[in-house]
């Protein structure tokens, strides 16, 4: 069955999503802020809106794809998108945000008489354009029904994670073991390679041994051994470390809130948040290898190479 869907966001995220979803025979009602992001989604055959609200009031599902909780709730305001769109409309956040904000928007959702599931993704950009996302959600299980028909168009798995809020809590639960494993893994090539341990050679072992992961098999973070990886693309995003920076917050925020002993994910929030203000504004999140190598002291090999190369040690 096809629906009316409002897609308000169209970024490198929301622009492809929104696609997939006219590709697949719906038709979408966009609206962004920025021009360009609007073009582009235009040209692919999403219905430009005259405003958000304007989307909103003759929709059957309204996704929305936002930077913050802020934003959201804003758009959720007393003459937002809840009080143009008729009721009983679904509203589905793929934003991803703080995990009480998340539940203050299914809260408003209610009050205004409508369903609302919180719907954050996992694959990055290439997932997006791929149709290939996972979607943690949270909300009903009646909302979750609903929204799955279009969730599978735009993605690969869907997992119902609990009641409103749950699908932010998984969302930073995984960034946090992804950005922890991707500082594991870059410390790691840093140290092969002071030990005069290829790179090729530790992915080698490190991938078909015990320290295998996501980081390391597929967004291997030193150029040659996974060709698709944004380190053979002189780190482009990828997945932003601006956004892991953001995300790591957001769980470092919920492990405060909830005094969880987790030293690995603040510290991971902290090296990330450094990065991202730093070199990293515009890498991939797996550019922070660059990051802990230029931080490590050279090797008295590594000084007599360098020297005897004419460099300065």
């Amino acid at each position: 069955m096809t629906m009316t869907v409002a897609f308000i966001g169209l970024g490198h995220m929301g622009g492809p999503m929104a696609a997939n979803l006219v590709r697949a025979g719906h038709r979408v009602l966009g609206h962004d802020l920025v021009e360009s992001a609007l073009a582009d989604a235009t040209a692919s055959g999403v219905e430009r809106a005259g405003s958000a609200t304007e989307a909103a009031a003759i929709a059957d599902v309204v996704i929305t794809m936002l930077p913050a909780g802020r934003h959201v709730l804003s758009l959720y305001g007393p003459e937002g998108l809840l009080a143009a769109a008729r009721p009983g409309t679904l509203f589905v956040d793929c934003s991803t945000i703080d995990v009480a904000d998340s539940r203050a928007a299914h809260a408003a959702a209610s009050a205004a008489g409508h369903r609302s599931l919180d719907a954050p993704v996992s694959g990055g950009v290439v997932g997006a354009e791929a149709g290939t996302l996972t979607f943690m959600a949270g909300g009903e299980k009646g909302a979750f029904a609903e929204a799955e028909p279009l969730l599978s168009v735009m993605g690969k798995k869907a997992v119902h994670c609990g009641a409103a809020g749950a699908g932010q809590a998984a969302k930073i639960c995984n960034n946090m073991i992804l950005g922890v494993s991707m500082i594991a893994v870059s410390e790691a090539f840093v140290l092969a390679e002071s030990l005069g341990l290829s790179d090729q050679a530790l992915f080698d072992v490190a991938s078909a041994a015990s320290g295998q992961c996501w980081a390391l098999t597929v967004n291997c973070p030193v150029p040659g051994p996974v060709p698709g990886s944004p380190a053979n693309r002189d780190y482009r995003p990828g997945f932003a470390a601006p956004l892991m920076a953001k995300d790591l917050g957001l769980a470092a925020n919920a492990v405060r809130a909830g005094g969880v002993d987790a030293e690995l994910g603040l510290r991971a929030a902290e090296l990330y948040a450094r990065f991202a203000e730093g070199g990293g504004a515009d890498q991939d999140f797996s550019g922070i290898v660059r990051a802990i190598r230029a931080a490590s002291a050279p090797t008295a090999d590594t000084e007599k190479a360098d020297t005897e190369k004419g460099a300065t040690p």
